[in-house]
């Protein structure tokens, strides 16, 4: 998660979500408390072999526009961007969308769409 893009306690809140889960997370607001260009936290998560969960736009021009690599990306672009709505979306991505994870996932009000991505 980028650090501008959420409020700090969203971030931490979802991190703690996941890891109950059983997930290995770590959140770029609390792991990497200096400001980092959208390209930066990218890298990061790539490297990291971490998919990138964000309500920040910006990544898609660096994915689909600037073609940088990723290790996948959920993109909220809720109304609603409360905590549990969130979380909803989120357990039915990793429940019913597991296969799709490496791509660009967009979650909507309408429902989930996969913007396959080349292999990186």
């Amino acid at each position: 998660m980028s650090n501008g893009e959420c409020p700090f306690i969203s971030c931490i809140y979802l991190a703690a979500i996941l890891e109950m889960m059983g997930h290995d997370v770590t959140a770029i607001a609390h792991d990497h408390p200096h400001a980092l260009k959208d390209h930066e936290v990218l890298s990061i998560a790539r490297d990291e072999e971490r998919i990138l969960i964000t309500n920040d736009r910006d990544f898609g021009e660096l994915i689909f526009r600037q073609r940088l690599d990723h290790a996948g990306v959920i993109l909220f672009r809720l109304g609603d961007e409360e905590l549990p709505t969130k979380t909803a979306w989120l357990e039915h991505i990793l429940v019913h969308y597991e296969g799709h994870m490496s791509h660009f996932i967009v979650v909507t009000e309408r429902g989930v769409r996969v913007r396959r991505t080349d292999p990186h």
